[in-house]
């Protein structure tokens, strides 16, 4: 492991949800777990557990009731909507169990929309994606639209997408859900082929044990806390 500060650190964390007229649900509490470079943790728990809110706050997409976020060093807790959205934009990358992938653009368009929305030119945006879509064999498939692409090659799409800004961490939510078996682990086995190239440090919910057993721990959440397990 690398002396550098850890990836990603959950300190203490709370999130609770609120609606008018009915009672709070509290869905994190005291949830904690430090994450070095490098580092792939499973994060493996039944639906409605709190996963997906357990990802979203380590993203910054959501701010926590109590305790911290800190990034790369950098705690989160007083940043403005602004900062938390440039910190995102430059360390983390997002896989969803869907691909969401934007239906009018093609492949490399999709996957070169990080970089210039950043504000990278053109050519060089596309230059990087095409890089990337070659890595994962679908260089061919770069001038296609996600309609005519199967399951399998739309989700390569969006894993290469979420790495397209050279981020630091990624955080995946199921992210082959959506596929049959072999498909599923196909892709799983490229994702973990580019995250380990790169160095990146990653946090994948997934159901799938064998795909947990892959990565180097795994942790659950119990009692609305994080807590290590074997798998």
């Amino acid at each position: 492991m690398s002396d550098a500060a850890p990836v990603l650190q959950l300190q203490s964390v709370v999130r609770t949800y609120r609606s008018t007229g009915v009672p709070p649900v509290e869905v994190l509490n005291d949830a904690s777990i430090v994450i070095q470079p490098g580092e792939l943790v499973a994060l493996v728990a039944p639906s409605g557990s709190g996963k997906s809110t357990l990802l979203h706050v380590a993203g910054l997409l959501e701010r926590p009731d109590g305790g911290d976020v800190v990034m790369q060093g950098k705690s989160c807790g007083g940043m403005n909507d602004n900062e938390r959205t440039a910190l995102r934009r430059t360390t983390v990358g997002f896989v969803y169990q869907f691909h969401h992938l934007l239906p009018e653009f093609s492949a490399l368009e999709n996957v070169a929309m990080p970089r210039m929305i950043a504000g990278e030119s053109n050519a060089t945006a596309r230059k990087v994606a095409m890089h990337l879509l070659d890595s994962v064999g679908l260089a061919p498939r770069a001038d296609h639209r996600p309609a005519r692409l199967s399951g399998g090659e739309q989700q390569r799409v969006a894993i290469v997408r979420a790495l397209a800004n050279d981020p630091r961490l990624l955080l995946a939510d199921e992210p082959t859900g959506n596929l049959d078996v072999h498909t599923a682990d196909g892709v799983f086995d490229m994702m973990l082929r580019l995250v380990r190239e790169t160095g990146l440090s990653a946090l994948v919910a997934t159901h799938n044990p064998d795909l947990a057993r892959r990565m180097d721990r795994a942790v659950t959440i119990r009692d609305r806390g994080l807590h290590e397990i074997s798998v």
